[in-house]
């Protein structure tokens, strides 16, 4: 559990920007779970983000993150991703002491206009676009390493098993014996997880961190938020990114396919990179997966956070008719989600 900090605020942050990069803009802050994160506007300068840590992040961590970047800057550079700056004296880590005494590890990152999908729509060959980007991303970072890439991520469904002690924070009833019933499904396709290819990969291509234009013949302007990036499967990176193209409302019993709309994202995938049959059989586990993972965390941090509840439960909610689906077909159907 992190412990809790002092928030930093806008006129703090906006000293500690021009401190540490030179740069005077006004600071307005973003929606975080943990990091005190500012959307900088420096008028001729540009925008910028401003990221300042919670005081638990690991340095070795966010270095990690920052070198996946600087890589991919190098090996991909028309990639839509962010760049990280150095402050004045050319530190890509910075640490400040806070006015509330505390040290804080300090990034500054370029800003990725357009508008995050999970404010709009996409039609299917837009979300091909999605799938191919992350393809590109998997190809870019194939030959990446760091000494903190293997760190444990409470995010990457590879431990789901691991979060079982907060079944009790889900609520009884339906939701709880959906989840149990995920939790069961993933235990019994684990050892064959165990054995999938892996490297390190974003890991989070969820629509709030893929930025938009539907103006822009890319449609995909940024992929952001590199804090979830991972040494994991290649299923699980493509999985949670199937997962987050389900539909937000959905009625299970008029029998749609939860898939119809990420198998688009998947189309684009397998374009530029290819995935073999059992991947393909295990991807839909994963998802599932996936959607207890975001049930049992959020209710957990729900509980433990109730003042930023309602952004920690933003999309709690429409899992719930997702896990209730899974529920009510076979494991041999979940199978053959993607595959037939």
């Amino acid at each position: 559990m992190s412990e809790a900090c002092h928030p930093v605020g806008a006129t703090e942050a906006e000293a500690i920007a021009e401190r540490l990069y030179g740069t005077r803009g006004s600071a307005t802050r973003f929606e975080t779970e943990k990091d005190d994160t500012f959307l900088l506007d420096c008028a001729a300068q540009g925008k910028f983000v401003l990221k300042i840590a919670h005081p638990s992040e690991r340095i070795e961590e966010l270095d990690f993150q920052v070198a996946l970047m600087r890589h991919l800057e190098q090996r991909a550079p028309d990639l839509p991703i962010p760049r990280t700056l150095r402050d004045v004296d050319g530190v890509d880590l910075p640490i400040v002491t806070t006015s509330a005494g505390e040290r804080r590890v300090v990034r500054l990152i370029s800003f990725m206009a357009g508008t995050p999908l999970d404010r709009t729509f996409c039609t299917a060959p837009q979300r091909e676009r999605i799938g191919e980007i992350l393809a590109k991303l998997r190809h870019s970072m194939a030959d990446f390493s760091h000494p903190a890439d293997g760190r444990a991520v409470a995010w990457d469904v590879t431990h789901l098993l691991d979060l079982s002690d907060l079944l009790s924070f889900i609520p009884k009833g339906g939701k709880r014996a959906w989840t149990v019933r995920a939790l069961e499904r993933f235990a019994e396709i684990k050892p064959k997880l165990d054995l999938c290819r892996r490297q390190v990969l974003h890991n989070d291509f969820n629509t709030s961190n893929l930025v938009v234009d539907h103006a822009s013949p890319r449609f995909l302007t940024g992929v952001i938020d590199f804090g979830d990036a991972v040494r994991t499967a290649i299923a699980v990176d493509v999985s949670t990114a199937l997962m987050n193209q389900m539909p937000k409302s959905f009625d299970h019993r008029n029998r749609c396919d939860l898939f119809d709309a990420p198998r688009d994202v998947l189309r684009g995938y397998l374009r530029h990179a290819e995935l073999t049959d059992e991947e393909l059989r295990l991807i839909p586990f994963l998802a599932m997966g996936r959607l207890a993972v975001r049930a049992l965390l959020t209710c957990w941090r729900a509980e433990i956070f109730p003042e930023n509840s309602r952004y920690i439960l933003r999309n709690t909610e429409a899992g719930w008719a997702h896990l209730e689906w899974f529920h009510s077909i076979s494991a041999a159907q979940i199978s053959d989600l993607l595959t037939r």
